[in-house]
């Protein structure tokens, strides 16, 4: 059963959270402050994080800090602050995704199942081989096929890809982006990130002017979207790639 742990000061709308996702047959926890969220996630090891930004002791984005030392649990942010700057902050914090309130009951838990549907995936993908219905990239070996050929990434195309495969369907931002790739100094030249993102696009994307892999979050960040893992060609028994050995 999935555990959530809710942190928000609003007692009414925990309560409204709460109800929700019992009824869903989630497991609940509930922290009113931030240093409350810390202790409970560190003592029962949530699957994934609900977060409001405006705690009476501290400010989220701590929280969002103090998780990512040592956990990857994804973290959903309920924020009544709208402005990209902030929803970038957040972001960048370690956030996962980033809902404005008000907000809908079911916006919300259709964004938690998500959530926790990416976190399978990018578990599974540090183990394995990540298959798109169009390519194929070995995380360890450092392999890239396309079309039964392997596919030359430059270094830099390798580590921008990698980071991104090892978020699917996560927004990682420019900031993060430029910082994992290029080093600090590098904050602010988006034009990198352009010019090697078009690159991938070139080698993986069906069509690098409609990408379904590679995606832009205008203004933001980018993000990998795996697909649904390809199924056999029509007459193809499950399990046969059609591949020659």
């Amino acid at each position: 059963m999935t555990r959530v742990l809710v942190v928000e000061d609003d007692a009414q709308l925990v309560r409204a959270l709460v109800i929700n996702m019992r009824v869903r047959e989630y497991t609940v926890d509930a922290a009113p402050d931030g240093a409350t969220a810390l202790r409970l996630a560190a003592a029962r090891k949530p699957d994934i994080v609900v977060l409001d930004l405006g705690l009476p002791d501290m400010d989220g984005i701590e929280v969002i800090t103090g998780l990512r030392g040592w956990t990857r649990v994804p973290i959903i942010v309920l924020s009544a602050r709208q402005t990209s700057e902030e929803k970038v902050r957040a972001l960048d914090a370690g956030a996962d995704d980033y809902i404005t309130k008000p907000y809908s009951m079911d916006e919300l838990l259709a964004r938690l199942r998500a959530a926790v549907r990416r976190a399978d995936v990018g578990t599974a993908a540090e183990t394995e081989v990540v298959t798109t219905a169009d390519f194929t990239i070995d995380l360890l070996a450092k392999k890239v096929r396309r079309a039964g050929h392997d596919v030359r990434l430059t270094p830099t195309e390798w580590h921008l890809l990698e980071i991104l495969i090892s978020n699917p369907g996560r927004l990682v931002t420019q900031n993060q982006l430029l910082a994992e790739v290029w080093g600090s100094w590098s904050g602010g030249r988006t034009n990198y990130l352009r010019v090697y993102m078009a690159q991938l696009r070139r080698k993986l994307e069906p069509d690098p002017a409609h990408p379904r892999y590679l995606i832009t979050e205008a203004g933001m960040g980018y993000r990998f979207e795996p697909g649904p893992p390809p199924g056999p060609a029509p007459g193809q028994p499950p399990g046969q790639d059609g591949v020659e050995p």
